[in-house]
This record gives C-alpha cells, structure tokens and sequence, in this order.
C-alpha cells in the first residue's frame, strides 16, 4: 500500500478535523489525519470528551462499541485507548454529532431528533442505529434529505 504524508495530528486534532470539515467536505488531508488517529486509537479522556455530548449512558456507548460495560469502565480506569474499529466508531458519530448541529441549527435540536421515534427510520429512534456502521450511513443519509427538505 502506498504511504501517503501527512502532517503529525496533535491531541486537538479530532475534535479540529471532525469541527472543521463537514461531513461531505473531507479533502484527502482530513481523511488521511482521520486514519492516523484512529490507528493510534483514541484515548479514553478524549472518548470521554465526545461521549459528554450525547445524554447516553456508559452501558449505551459499551452497546455502540460492541463492549462491554465493563471492558469500557476498564478503559477508563487504566486511561487505555480504544482498538482502530471502536476509535472509527467514535470518530464517525462526532462526525455525525456536527452534522446533525449544521441540519438542525444546534446540538440540542439534533438531540431530540436522535431520540425520536423517526417515521421515515420505520419508526426507529435514530440513536438505535449508531452501534452499525451502516446504521450511521442511513442516519448521514437522513440528515441530508432533512436538509434539502425531502421528509419521506
């Protein structure tokens, strides 16, 4: 595989790449920073950081992960980093947390929507479909017909 150059990614630089480019505008940089982080792996003060957004409980986040409870209290209380798919799990929900912030004009707004029974899901709560990486894509998906206003 081809080694491409990217810049060195900072602490920051998670919640910088995820702020600074919307969803559809990752240039190849971003992408590339993307995965620097998530084969370092993400530390769990910086997951804790995320997590603080969502109303979700530990054992919801340990379900999203595909952990368990415990296994996350475990990660918290050695400080230990997450395995490259649960780093890209908790990348792509901030990704989709900003998201939801652009389509609904603010975090509480998308908030609500996340945990709403959704007709146009088949009358899931779009907060259901996070533990799936195809969930995540249906709920991205949602998001951009919401915002051109195709409801249904």
């Amino acid at each position: 595989m081809k080694k491409y150059k990217t810049s060195e990614p900072s602490k920051n630089v998670v919640q910088e790449t995820a702020m600074t480019y919307s969803y559809q505008n990752f240039d190849d940089v971003g992408v590339f920073n993307l995965i620097d982080i998530t084969q370092k792996g993400i530390s769990f003060k910086l997951f804790d950081g995320i997590s603080k957004k969502f109303p979700f409980t530990m054992q919801d986040w340990a379900d999203y992960l595909h952990i368990s409870g415990k296994t996350l209290s475990r990660y918290q209380k050695e400080d230990k980093s997450f395995d490259v798919l649960q780093s890209e799990k908790i990348l792509q929900i901030e990704i989709l947390y900003k998201r939801g912030q652009e389509v609904f004009g603010s975090s509480e707004n998308f908030l609500i929507w996340l945990q709403s029974e959704n007709v146009a899901l088949g009358k899931t709560k779009p907060q259901d479909l996070l533990g799936s990486v195809f969930g995540i894509s249906l709920l991205m998906d949602e998001l951009t017909r919401i915002e051109h206003g195709v409801l249904a």
